[in-house]
């Protein structure tokens, strides 16, 4: 198996509207679609979809939710042995997406919440077999540093997605990480520095570097991602293209860069076409339904750096 993903599942209930409803007020949607997210499914079904072999440890509730997320997982060949059952709902994460792309998600956790340390150890034997760790913050931070632990233990590169950023982040936990992979967003949440441009970008992720993390990662959208490690930091341009819906871009981003840092172990050049697999996805419509196979993402355009 390449990679393990440890983490969230959502149902993804997206309104597509003019503009974003003011306080109080009552807007209609013109488009509605319902799929399968979360931070970790989204990141899972991206470097599936690549061609990597994926495990996905995760928890569901046991309504009809449940039902979809696991069918979803198994249409995209990923290892659903330890997609655990709690009772009760399971995620679900409605979106809005305005005319201009831009999104605003909510999320109610559901089983999310209750995926435990325990539940990394019950999968530790197929875990173990993996060779990289991927996590986000959608799970409970206790079971993120069981993970991290675990990864630490078995020698597993382990990449943390800092998303939803939270202020209870131990970074002592952070720096036992190969890759730390901030949006500029969380990276501000994370080290209440600014982020305007990419000068404050690159201090501000300096500090965590800084930490002790080996590779600190910064997606920034259309504006690229900048890379910092010991060896120095370099800016990798983004792509022009003609964005239809940014939600889930830089998961899609992170699933790939795995993709192909497991195959390859080059960095720069994962990140090169993570950069370019994240701007394929926003110019499809939805989250999952963004990301394209590994053939239909050599057929389509590269845009222009």
């Amino acid at each position: 198996m390449d990679i393990a993903v440890i983490g969230s599942n959502m149902v993804d209930l997206i309104s597509y509207l003019n503009r974003m409803p003011a306080e109080g007020e009552t807007v209609e949607a013109a488009e509605f679609q319902m799929g399968c997210g979360g931070k970790g499914a989204n990141q899972a079904v991206a470097a599936a979809r690549m061609g990597s072999s994926v495990l996905m440890v995760t928890r569901v509730g046991d309504d009809v939710f449940a039902q979809t997320t696991r069918a979803n997982f198994e249409a995209n060949g990923i290892d659903t042995t330890y997609v655990l059952s709690s009772p009760g709902p399971s995620g679900v994460a409605p979106i809005f997406v305005d005319e201009n792309s831009r999104n605003s998600i909510v999320i109610a956790k559901g089983a999310n919440a209750f995926l435990t340390p325990e539940d990394i150890e019950n999968a530790g034997t197929a875990i173990a077999a993996c060779s990289l760790i991927v996590l986000q913050l959608e799970v409970n931070l206790e079971t993120v540093y069981a993970a991290i632990d675990f990864g630490n233990r078995h020698g597993i590169p382990v990449l943390l997605n800092p998303a939803p950023a939270s202020a209870d982040l131990d970074f002592a936990q952070v720096a036992k990480c190969d890759y730390f992979v901030p949006n500029e967003t969380e990276l501000a949440l994370l080290t209440g520095m600014p982020v305007d441009t990419d000068d404050q970008v690159r201090a501000a992720a300096g500090t965590i570097l800084a930490k002790g993390v080996p590779n600190v990662i910064v997606t920034m959208g259309s504006r690229g991602v900048l890379w910092l490690s010991q060896d120095g930091a370099e800016l990798i341009q983004g792509h022009k293209v003609a964005a239809l819906d940014t939600t889930g871009a830089g998961d899609s981003f992170i699933g790939c860069f795995s993709h192909a840092l497991v195959k390859t172990g080059d960095v720069r050049g994962s990140l090169l076409l993570a950069n370019r697999y994240a701007a394929v996805s926003v110019t499809r419509r939805g989250t999952q339904t963004s990301y394209p196979t590994r053939a239909e993402f050599e057929a389509a355009p590269a845009g222009r750096s």
